[in-house]
């Protein structure tokens, strides 16, 4: 046995709680897997798993060497996978997962430039803005805005997202610019129904970060009318900047408060553990990462 296969038969007993369960999981005999540890044990010169044939629970000097030999395990193992397709032309079908609106402005051009790379490859984009399970759904990759949950997917963080607040030139020459957050309690503010907290823009003041409660005589469950209505100047409206970007670059819509923006919202690239080894994968991530440079968009 290789010293891998050591590392495997470690992790292997402290996921699925016992050496049994351990050598069930890895095609290995019950005394295979108790060598293994063992072997590991002793070069290591401590305890790592107090250990029955039912049952078997993490010393603390386990506990710690988990945490940091895990993840070189799965990358090594990656590797090895890596390595071995690395002659490997993409192909098959990719399943893509991204939120709604940053699907057919942002990816979509990506996808096309990897298409034409890559004929033998079919793509699947699926938009939701709901964190989906991709497992569930099938999905090799998808892009995802806002803090990750703790889970066991693989992740590459692709930059950050400006949250600002904007208003069209004809409400803000009626009604001026507001020059604090606190300010707002005096304009017409269009609220997104559906949000967490609805009514509830965050704010970086004082150094720290903080909810302004707004209100307003116009709301809406989707983005698309409240950028509407405030083009048509029913109010200031507060969201990620990508999503408006061309409307203030052609005049639609000002920026206000700029220098009261919280801190960006990050944007990665997840994916199940291990499956970043397929070739398809790989190659679209490369490209992923090359071509969307979002830092403070």
């Amino acid at each position: 046995m290789s010293r891998i296969d050591d590392f495997e038969a470690f992790i292997a007993t402290v996921e699925h709680g016992s050496l049994t369960a351990a050598a069930r999981r890895l095609n290995r005999s019950l005394q295979s897997i108790s060598r293994s540890l063992s072997t590991l044990e002793e070069s290591v010169g401590v305890e790592l798993v107090h250990r029955t044939t039912r049952h078997s629970t993490l010393s603390e000097a386990g506990a710690t060497f988990f945490r940091r030999i895990k993840p070189a395990v799965d990358e090594i193992n990656e590797a090895k996978l890596e390595a071995a397709n690395l002659r490997s032309e993409p192909s098959g079908i990719l399943r893509l997962g991204a939120p709604v609106l940053f699907g057919p402005d942002f990816l979509l051009p990506i996808v096309a430039d990897y298409m034409r790379m890559y004929p033998r490859v079919k793509v699947d984009l699926q938009l939701s803005d709901a964190f989906v399970d991709l497992g569930a759904e099938g999905l090799d990759l998808v892009i995802r805005i806002g803090n990750l949950p703790d889970s066991s997917l693989r992740a590459k963080r692709l930059g950050a997202l400006r949250r600002v607040v904007f208003g069209a030139a004809s409400y803000l020459s009626l009604h001026g610019q507001p020059t604090h957050p606190f300010d707002l309690a005096k304009h017409s503010c269009i609220v997104r129904t559906v949000d967490e907290r609805p009514g509830e823009w965050v704010f970086q003041i004082e150094g720290k970060p903080r909810a302004v409660k707004v209100a307003g005589t116009f709301q809406s469950n989707l983005m698309t009318s409240i950028y509407a209505a405030a083009v048509h100047g029913l109010g200031l409206g507060y969201s990620p900047l990508w999503q408006i970007r061309h409307m203030v670059e052609d005049g639609r819509l000002e920026l206000v408060l700029a220098e009261y923006e919280p801190a960006p919202v990050p944007i990665h690239a997840v994916w199940p553990e291990g499956r970043s080894s397929s070739a398809k994968v790989r190659a679209f991530l490369d490209i992923l990462t090359f071509r969307l440079k979002l830092n403070n968009m």
